[in-house]
């Protein structure tokens, strides 16, 4: 698990700096309101995007469960319904993002002198939405393979491509955001087409053939079975950020750069935990199918342990050195301030964070989604947004009461996930 969690590790890094490269660039090159603007795109990208996420993850952990079985014919099958669904959802999601970003951008109060680039970046990143989501179904592919080397590759070659791009369209090209975003779309694209290149070269079972691609019924159901609870969940979290992104928007455009500056170093934090869930997932769906459940347990409880103290330990990091790692990306006084109450809030408590997200990835790879999504949508959904609105009418109006839902809805799940993983019986566990 862990050689296989290593190559996830480096290339989530990589990502999460292509990712940062636009808030760096664009902050250093373009100002603190073209920062708040990208800043705010993520909590909104994030919330429409995640449940496609989850989709991909459930085609995983299909084909996981397959290859494990070593059943070849319906591994064939459900490779080529998983690539068929990349498409459709990539085209739905470009349709979708477009039409819905005005909107969305007015529901969360995003400020009027940052609405028009914000509106900008949104646009264009979801005209390219059917790269970044056919690469992640693509991946998926691989990782339940047990492949987690060659994303890597693809990625560190996009990532690289990303950053130059992004110099390039705002630094030479005067393209602003819009060039960031545009930087963006053209590196994940990249990803895609090389990714599916090699599943259509390699000679295993999730070869891809082009002429196969279509939608399998059966197959498809089994996805949404295990994918649907974990996009809603993806997708419920989302929302709740949303919510709170709304209420981080009321303290002006200073606090939305200030908490996007922060949430791009969480994303770092957050690496060992993606790494760690996205290993564990394949493992225990491998092993399910494989009919070997002592070793899914053993598994489940080492994929458990590594992230939360990696994470921990990444915490107190940042805890140290957030003044300086917020003045990378804007070393305003007012952005680093806003910043830095949210770092001292959260980070040394990530331990909660990755303990919670675990326990999902568990769950989700003995086929139990449906139970993480509930867990995450009663507390990471309903009960942080009911804190939230209570703050907001019964005490005086500090940032630093949004900052406290994150730690508080962390601990209430971690609790609800301990409770039923004891009573968790994985010998039941069947194949998707």
């Amino acid at each position: 698990m862990t050689f296989f969690a290593l190559p996830l590790l480096l290339g989530n890094l990589f990502q999460q700096l292509y990712n940062t490269a636009d808030s760096l660039i664009v902050g250093n090159y373009l100002g603190s309101n073209a920062l708040a603007a990208v800043s705010s795109a993520g909590t909104i990208i994030f919330f429409l995007v995640s449940f496609f996420i989850g989709l991909a993850m459930g085609a995983g952990v299909v084909i996981g469960n397959y290859i494990g079985a070593k059943d070849r014919e319906h591994t064939q099958i459900a490779v080529h319904t998983t690539v068929a669904l990349g498409l459709l959802i990539g085209i739905a999601l470009t349709v979708a993002g477009i039409l819905l970003t005005p909107v969305l951008l007015r529901l969360v109060g995003t400020p009027e002198e940052v609405l028009p680039e914000s509106l900008t970046y949104f646009r264009v990143y979801y005209a390219g939405s059917i790269g970044f989501v056919s690469y992640n179904h693509l991946t998926g592919i691989l990782r339940a393979a047990g492949d987690s080397k060659h994303p890597l590759y693809y990625l560190i070659f996009s990532s690289v491509t990303n950053v130059i791009l992004d110099i390039v369209f705002i630094r030479f090209f005067g393209m602003g955001v819009g060039g960031a975003a545009l930087a963006t779309i053209l590196s994940q694209f990249m990803s895609a087409v090389l990714c599916f290149i090699h599943l259509s070269r390699i000679d295993a079972d999730y070869h891809v053939d082009p002429r196969r691609i279509r939608i399998h019924i059966p197959t498809m159901k089994r996805i949404i079975r295990i994918g649907v609870p974990t996009g809603v969940q993806n997708s419920v979290i989302g929302l709740a950020n949303v919510v709170v992104q709304a209420h981080i928007n009321f303290f002006g455009n200073m606090a939305m750069a200030g908490s996007g500056a922060y949430s791009k170093i969480e994303g770092f934090a957050f690496l060992p935990i993606t790494s760690f869930n996205m290993a564990t997932t394949t493992f225990i769906a491998q092993n399910i199918g494989a009919k070997q459940p002592d070793r899914a347990r053993q598994g489940s409880r080492f994929g458990i342990l590594c992230p939360v103290i990696i994470a921990e330990l990444v915490g107190v990091v940042i805890f140290l050195l957030a003044p300086q790692l917020i003045a990378l990306f804007d070393a305003t006084p007012e952005v680093v301030a806003f910043g830095m109450a949210r770092a001292r809030v959260c980070t040394l408590f990530y331990f909660l964070l990755a303990y919670a997200h675990a326990m999902a990835a568990v769950l989700r790879g003995a086929g139990r989604s449906f139970v993480p999504m509930v867990i995450m949508l009663a507390f990471w959904c309903v009960v942080r947004v009911s804190l939230l609105e209570i703050a907001a009418l019964t005490l005086e109006r500090n940032i630093v009461y949004v900052n406290m839902v994150y730690p508080i809805t962390w601990g209430l799940s971690c609790v609800a996930f301990t409770i039923y993983y004891l009573r968790f019986d994985f010998s039941k566990a069947k194949i998707a």
